[in-house]
């Protein structure tokens, strides 16, 4: 992915936001807001005029007229430039047409599973079906209101990606926790076995490396195999 010059996902809201007209930052936080676009970016008022300040800087929007209503603080209306525009265009053709690695901070918690006793994983990953169950809903009930509004899904369908996600999240994270909790993930037997002696001989994990078959005995030989850096 390209290094930009203002690469969070708010700014290029921005930039698509004022592709339509020219609008000052709150009514493009209104807009975001209205169309359910705060589900998929991260929408905070006030970092919003840091973005938009931000794009001003390098020449991708520029003030074109000032607006008061009343008592009301002033509201700087901004216009996207060509500059913009083509920043905006190169930018939606890298994230729809480029696959991105994502780092999912779950990702990187299942890379050390074995630090947790298993009934302890177990435990998480149940408590987090349950909040990604809340999710689901929450975002089912946003999307029949949409339907409500008769808002066509063209313009919400990044909100169908995210509840795809978080389904099949909610789909693995059941299985894995299942399949723990019967002994049925490869490995596991190793597992509870490693945290048992740990507990009866008050030693510390890593000694369970330093000679595997005097602690596993020869039913798991193959930790003779295992690399380094992995264990």
């Amino acid at each position: 992915m390209a290094k930009r010059k203002v690469g969070n996902a708010l700014a290029f809201a921005v930039l698509g936001s004022l592709s339509e007209r020219p609008m000052h930052p709150y009514e493009i936080s209104t807009m975001l807001k209205a169309r359910g676009k705060d589900v998929s970016i991260k929408l905070n008022y006030g970092s919003l005029y840091s973005v938009v300040s931000a794009l001003d800087k390098h020449g991708y929007v520029e003030a074109v007229e000032t607006l008061r209503d009343g008592n009301r603080p002033e509201r700087t209306v901004y216009a996207i430039t060509d500059s913009g525009r083509a920043e905006f265009e190169d930018w939606l053709t890298e994230l729809i047409g480029t696959p991105e690695k994502d780092f999912s901070q779950l990702e990187a918690g299942l890379a050390y599973l074995p630090a947790f006793a298993p009934d302890r994983v177990v435990e998480l990953l149940e408590k987090r079906a349950k909040v990604l169950e809340q999710q689901i809903a929450e975002l089912v009930a946003t999307h029949e209101a949409l339907q409500v509004q008769q808002l066509p899904r063209l313009f919400w369908v990044e909100s169908e990606f995210r509840l795809e996600l978080l389904t099949a999240e909610l789909k693995f994270a059941r299985r894995l926790a299942a399949e723990i909790q019967a002994d049925e993930l490869e490995g596991t037997a190793f597992w509870r076995k490693g945290f048992e002696i740990v507990a009866e001989r008050g030693i510390n994990p890593g000694e369970l490396f330093k000679d595997p078959l005097k602690y596993f005995g020869e039913e798991f030989a193959w930790l003779q195999h295992v690399p380094p850096e992995a264990k």
